[in-house]
């Protein structure tokens, strides 16, 4: 596939079509040449009267280049797609659906915002790794708006008007590693021991504060760290360092996030936080991703308890 795309115009010249993007993905999903996914056989012929598809030569199943990926049954264009994969992972802050529809001059808001969903659920990649070594863990909360409402919160570990969240990063020397952030349903060991277990690997040290819910987290050493008077940045600067980035970006480019699809909008932050040094490639993991995971609806995105 060659190395992913450095600059806007060095994307523009590699995906200057929709033939380009099919090539991409054709070569993506089938490295070693088509296999059909209904039968397993190797050879296949492209269709001249459908665009981006392929007829087994066995079974004489058709399959499109998009068919089973997250640009299933879409009808926007895979330039469209590539674009808004490319704007998604490579800015700097993200893009919102509203940006997203000015760009690329999409016929509704509700076509950017149906993009924006499926781009997101191919943010977390089902295999990923879990987090190991010395990791840092702590809780937050996010203030949330109602609709037309201003941003709106307590304070401390007060649920009122808040999002609580539980946050997780790797220490790597000098700097935050990888990171996770998921949505609680409290602060209590049932909440905070589900977060470990979800997101840390057995036999790694979760260092955290004096919060009485983490000991006996399961499957991890405990180093508890009791804040006191101190601020609990200086114990816990990595995680904290997340917890504020989180912020200042929610209300940057949604300007304050809503309770329906908050754990998306933390999924697209961790993407781009955990390849902040590397965003060219995270077009290409995007996409790989994209290429990997189950395709979703409308009505599957927007159903109570949906990640996308």
């Amino acid at each position: 596939m060659g190395d992913f795309p450095r600059s806007v115009l060095e994307f523009q010249r590699r995906f200057p079509d929709d033939a380009a993007c099919a090539a991409y993905l054709a070569d993506a999903r089938w490295p070693e040449g088509f296999i059909c996914p209904a039968c397993g056989h190797g050879k296949a012929w492209q269709l001249d009267t459908k665009p981006w598809t392929y007829e087994c030569a066995a079974c004489h199943r058709q399959t499109s280049v998009r068919a089973g990926t997250v640009m299933h049954g879409s009808k926007l264009s895979l330039t469209v797609w590539f674009w808004a994969a490319y704007l998604m992972a490579t800015h700097s802050n993200g893009m919102s659906a509203r940006q997203l529809w000015r760009q690329l001059g999409l016929g509704s808001y509700k076509s950017a915002w149906l993009l924006c969903a499926k781009l997101r659920r191919a943010m977390v990649d089902p295999e990923r790794a879990l987090l190991t070594g010395i990791v840092e863990v702590d809780e937050t909360a996010l203030s949330y708006r109602a609709k037309d409402d201003p941003p709106a919160g307590g304070h401390g570990r007060s649920r009122d008007g808040k999002l609580p969240l539980a946050g997780a990063d790797e220490s790597v020397g000098n700097g935050p590693g990888r990171s996770r952030l998921a949505v609680i349903e409290d602060y209590s060991a049932t909440s905070l021991h589900a977060f470990i277990r979800a997101n840390i690997a057995e036999g790694a040290t979760a260092r955290t504060d004096g919060w009485p819910a983490y000991p006996g987290a399961p499957g991890v050493d405990h180093d508890p760290h009791v804040v006191g008077t101190m601020a609990a940045h200086v114990l816990l600067p990595w995680v904290h360092r997340v917890f504020a980035n989180l912020k200042t970006w929610a209300l940057g480019v949604y300007h304050g996030l809503r309770r329906p699809h908050l754990q998306s909008y933390l999924d697209e932050f961790v993407f781009r936080f955990n390849r902040r040094r590397t965003p060219q490639a995270a077009f290409r993991t995007l996409l790989g991703i994209g290429i990997r995971i189950k395709p979703a609806t409308y009505n599957m995105l927007i159903a109570p308890g949906a990640t996308g």
